[in-house]
């Protein structure tokens, strides 16, 4: 707990230094007891070659840690200043109000690093809910990339996915195929504003299901990246994707670069 307080007050601290930018609240209740290797390091300037932060977006039952052990560090070894909250309860609540949370994430981020934009990765629920923070919350303004690792985009038609139901953990009913708060979130632009969007999915997808919904509506910002259309022999999970290292070399791509990834010129298999 002394770690969370002393980063808090350091978020504070460098936010007064910097009046462009509006003062961060203190986000204490969003920091995970353990942060990723290479993660919230407040003191942290973005450079000219990586000028957005990474913000790394947990998905439902899972926290920071756990969810992002292996590519918090090796974002952090390419260059890049890198965050992670935990946010609702294990990504458990309601998903509006989890993506309330990233936004006050993103402006503490903000306010400590001086940069105008974000990046955030994303996986499951967490490569979704942002979309919300994006759509109806202001985030458009304030985040360069969107990089979902098999997102819940368009929900799940497997019933065994979530089964803790809607008593215990209201964001798994909302990402059941078909849900009011999908049909809400997917109504109109999928992809809104100047962010560029990469969806990275695999066809061994377990959790959400059929695959294919996790995909955007095309568009010149968006880009939906099939692991095994450029590398067929890659056998990878729902759950395994954010410790995969084409899915990364995938999301290095789509951060390095303006606009999205490009499936045209995809990375090495190996």
């Amino acid at each position: 707990m002394r770690v969370k307080h002393a980063i808090a007050a350091t978020v504070v601290a460098l936010a007064a230094g910097l009046p462009s930018v509006a003062q961060a609240d203190d986000v204490t209740d969003l920091l995970p007891a353990t942060s990723p290797p290479g993660a919230n390091d407040f003191s942290c300037r973005p450079t000219a070659a990586h000028p957005a932060p990474v913000v790394l977006v947990h998905g439902t039952f899972e926290g920071a840690f756990d969810n992002w052990a292996t590519f918090s560090p090796k974002l952090k070894a390419a260059g890049y200043c890198v965050f992670a909250l935990d946010y609702g309860d294990r990504g458990t609540g309601d998903i509006a109000v989890s993506a309330g949370q990233l936004k006050r994430f993103v402006d503490a981020v903000r306010a400590a690093t001086g940069a105008k934009k974000v990046s955030l990765v994303g996986h499951s629920q967490g490569g979704m809910m942002p979309r919300y923070y994006l759509k109806f919350l202001g985030g458009t303004s304030y985040v360069d990339d969107l990089v979902g690792l098999s997102p819940s985009n368009h929900g799940t038609t497997n019933p065994g996915a979530f089964v803790a139901g809607s008593t215990f953990c209201e964001a798994c009913a909302q990402q059941m195929a078909g849900s009011d708060f999908l049909a809400h979130l997917n109504a109109g632009d999928e992809t809104p504003g100047a962010v560029s969007y990469t969806v990275l999915e695999t066809k061994y997808d377990e959790v959400v299901t059929p695959y294919q919904s996790e995909f955007l509506a095309p568009g010149p910002r968006t880009a939906n990246i099939l692991l095994q259309d450029s590398c067929p022999a890659e056998v990878i999970d729902h759950h395994e994707m954010p410790n995969d290292a084409l899915a990364f070399r995938w999301t290095l791509q789509a951060l390095g670069q303006p606009g999205p990834a490009d499936p045209a010129h995809p990375p090495s298999c190996v």
